[in-house]
């Protein structure tokens, strides 16, 4: 990633020849790029990412990092240029808007938990209504991954209850009960302690 007062161009290709991933892409972004009013925060932007691969995006605060990650899943509309996910590209169109939503999970920085429910309901809300799970199994995929992130005690319990580093393992446990084909992770261990970042990201 490269700064030019605040703009976020991406300039430097992937080495991907130690790599083992597939040829088929599962984001592809041609000369996308994004304004906030005059400010132009995302130039020229050209990605892709194949099946199976996982793509670390580095670079300051403020250079346009949960941007670009935001406008994958159309959470934040690009101005010009070309969004493919899975396939399908995003336009303006709300069926195409969903389709790519139901299949590419994201993981905020914030956690943005619903507060009025708890841990367990957290996690099987999206899977029950947007994937018609049945609730059994809903409820068995939750505890799978809360125990993968080490808080299945805590199913009962509020998001207010839990200290900041538990609330983020609900977060990425919620988000991979969606079983998406994407995942997009926005600083997912920022309030994880040192010791619990490892078992984190290998759930």
């Amino acid at each position: 990633m490269a700064e030019a007062s605040h703009e976020t161009t991406v300039d430097r290709k992937i080495d991907r020849s130690q790599m083992k991933i597939s040829e088929e892409d599962a984001i592809q972004i041609n000369q996308m790029n994004k304004w906030y009013g005059t400010f132009h925060v995302l130039r020229d932007i050209d990605l892709t990412v194949y099946e199976g691969e996982r793509i670390v995006i580095c670079g300051p605060s403020g250079s346009g990092k949960s941007t670009l990650i935001r406008c994958i899943n159309r959470l934040e509309e690009h101005q010009a240029g070309q969004i493919i996910v899975d396939g399908i590209e995003l336009t303006s169109d709300l069926k195409n808007i969903d389709k790519i939503r139901s299949e590419v999970g994201m993981c905020f920085q914030h956690f943005n938990l619903f507060p009025h429910l708890s841990i367990l309901e957290n996690c099987t809300l999206a899977p029950i209504w947007v994937r018609k799970v049945p609730k059994k199994e809903a409820v068995e995929t939750a505890m799978h991954f809360l125990e993968k992130v080490k808080i299945p005690e805590q199913a009962d319990k509020f998001p207010g209850q839990l200290s900041g580093g538990q609330q983020q393992r609900v977060a990425i446990a919620r988000s991979l009960c969606m079983k998406p084909r994407i995942m997009l992770f926005d600083e997912p261990t920022s309030a994880l302690d040192p010791e619990m970042i490892k078992e984190v990201l290998d759930t």
